[in-house]
């Protein structure tokens, strides 16, 4: 087990990352977070502390909620934290974070397609890709998607292609 100067901090807040999918009516819901079964999936020997702030479609994610996203990183014992966030405003969350000059590396992650989907979902992918750049970038905010990694206020969300891209 890796010692608490490396543990990292997950904070799930919704998003497509954790949606099901009702067979019958055919929305797509919150019930539970995916990312302990994740976890156990990819065989992670990571030492992690994963806490549910909230389950939220991201458009659905207030100033209010920012708040208690950053309280949560300034208050969470470790310097590495991985936030998982629905992709239409992560990176509204990640500017709100930004502006508190937080000492920690915060990764915030997302999903275009709900890991419940299964090998579909992208979330896999970038969940490992977070936790990866969290253990390697300095301190500051980012925004960890298809493989790469961005600076908060050098990103943007591609609606027309549906992939992130650096500004």
């Amino acid at each position: 087990m890796q010692s608490e100067n490396n543990k990292i901090q997950i904070y799930v807040t919704g998003g497509t990352f954790d949606k099901d999918y009702n067979y019958i009516t055919g929305q797509l819901y919150f019930k539970d977070t995916h990312l302990h079964q994740m976890f156990v999936r990819g065989r992670s020997t990571l030492d992690v502390d994963i806490k549910t702030l909230m389950m939220l479609d991201s458009l659905e994610i207030q100033d209010a909620d920012r708040e208690i996203i950053i309280y949560s990183c300034k208050n969470s014992p470790y310097d590495k934290v991985v936030i998982t966030h629905g992709t239409d405003t992560i990176v509204k969350t990640a500017e709100a974070i930004a502006k508190h000059n937080i000492p920690k590396t915060i990764v915030l992650t997302g999903a275009m397609i709900p890991y419940a989907f299964g090998t579909s979902s992208d979330g896999f992918f970038n969940l490992g890709a977070a936790l990866a750049f969290a253990q390697t970038l300095p301190h500051g905010v980012y925004v960890a998607m298809n493989g790469r990694y961005y600076h908060w206020d050098k990103v943007r969300k591609n609606t027309q292609t549906g992939y992130f891209e650096q500004v």
